[in-house]
């Protein structure tokens, strides 16, 4: 029955996913919530522009789901919340998970769980949380028949670029990803390489489960969309971007052009057109 939902989440045209992160505002984190103030507002837009999915937390679901029809995004439900993005890790640091994960999911009619799988320099116990997590969402993704991503994330330190910047290290994030796979992710969200040629690595250490690849912050246009073109030439089964969308001047424009590249193989200069139509 997964099969069914990652049906709804991968684009027959391509296999491939976009995937728009909506749930930053989970994490109770300065900063976060620029683009998306006005949630409601943010989410018209993006339905709009009609990307394979959205990403959103078990409280803003709703403005999604309610919107009528059978032509819109699909839901990718947001399932733990962290503390563990501030430039500085609390004295108690915590990724904890929403009861009744996947009967909630099934109940908001979505189409994929997303959890967190953190390797944070200083707070290995954060790690170890993530893992129980995993480990009790597997056998209820399994018997509900929800797809279950898992998204590794290997963090630089702290105090150095806060708790959501990629630390870029191959071998950091191939373990990582391979340990996902290893505890049964159907989908895999994974940080991009420093350098991008390697990625083909990752996509080999996850042994045939789809990988989807956040975007990190802010970034210029042409750089997003030159590592977006290399990402899918490696093998990458698509992408998950929230700051590079949400807080884009055009978000509609910005989804046509990821959109062409994922789902046409669009190249750098011809997807930079579509952004201001």
């Amino acid at each position: 029955m997964k099969s069914y939902r990652l049906n709804r989440l991968f684009n027959p045209k391509s296999n491939r996913c976009f995937d728009v992160a909506v749930d930053h505002g989970f994490f109770n984190q300065p900063g976060f919530l620029q683009g998306i103030e006005d949630i409601r507002k943010a989410i018209d837009i993006l339905v709009d522009a009609n990307p394979d999915a959205i990403q959103l937390t078990l409280g803003q679901a709703r403005h999604l789901q309610s919107i009528p029809g059978k032509q819109k995004p699909a839901l990718v439900l947001r399932t733990d919340v962290a503390n563990v993005y501030g430039k500085e890790l609390l004295s108690s640091s915590f990724s904890l998970m929403i009861e009744e994960t996947m009967l909630q999911a099934v109940r908001n009619d979505a189409a994929c769980v997303c959890v967190n799988l953190f390797q944070i320099p200083g707070a290995p116990e954060v790690h170890q949380q993530c893992v129980e997590n995993i480990l009790r969402l597997k056998p209820q993704a399994d018997y509900y028949g929800m797809p279950m991503m898992v998204e590794p994330l290997v963090f630089q330190p702290n105090e150095i670029a806060g708790g959501y910047m990629v630390d870029g290290d191959l071998t950091k994030i191939t373990h990582l990803v391979r340990q996902a796979v290893e505890l049964g992710a159907d989908v895999i969200k994974a940080d991009p390489t420093a350098d991008v040629s390697e990625y083909h690595k990752v996509i080999e250490a996850a042994g045939g489960i789809p990988v989807l690849v956040r975007g990190g912050g802010r970034v210029s246009d042409r750089e997003i969309l030159q590592r977006t073109h290399e990402l899918l030439q490696q093998g990458a089964s698509g992408i998950v971007y929230g700051r590079n969308v949400i807080q884009h001047p055009n978000p509609k424009g910005i989804v046509a052009a990821l959109m062409a590249m994922v789902h046409d193989d669009a190249d750098v200069d011809a997807a930079e057109k579509l952004i201001n139509g």
